[in-house]
């Protein structure tokens, strides 16, 4: 079965770095596209940044310049370079694909930024 496993968060304080990143599996990683979803406490689960298979890219405007998204085939895995953190960017990030008709979610890694 389709399984997305995400990893890499933790606390961090304003203005530094983390890096995401989603293991995949069930799926043919190179054929498909892969994005980065956040929801904060209160408010609706929103779109960071996605990866095509072919390796196009595009963000939210909230995250451009600080976040970047990448993807390495051969370990089946999307990264999310996260730069210059906010306080605002404190959430729980998921990963997601689509594949074969389905729609596939991780479990979430949780993000705070705070000092």
């Amino acid at each position: 079965q389709v399984q997305l496993v995400e990893s890499g968060g933790g606390l961090v304080q304003p203005g530094g770095s983390l890096r995401l990143s989603c293991a995949a599996s069930g799926i043919i990683f190179s054929r498909c596209d892969m994005g980065w979803y956040r929801q904060a406490p209160g408010k609706q689960r929103e779109f960071v940044a996605r990866i095509t298979s072919g390796g196009s890219t595009n963000g939210a405007d909230s995250v451009k310049g600080r976040f970047t998204i990448s993807r390495d085939n051969a370990k089946n895995t999307v990264y999310l370079q996260m730069n210059s953190l906010k306080p605002e960017d404190t959430a729980v990030y998921y990963c997601n694909t689509f594949w074969m008709s389905g729609d596939y979610w991780g479990q979430g890694t949780q993000v705070t930024v705070s000092s």
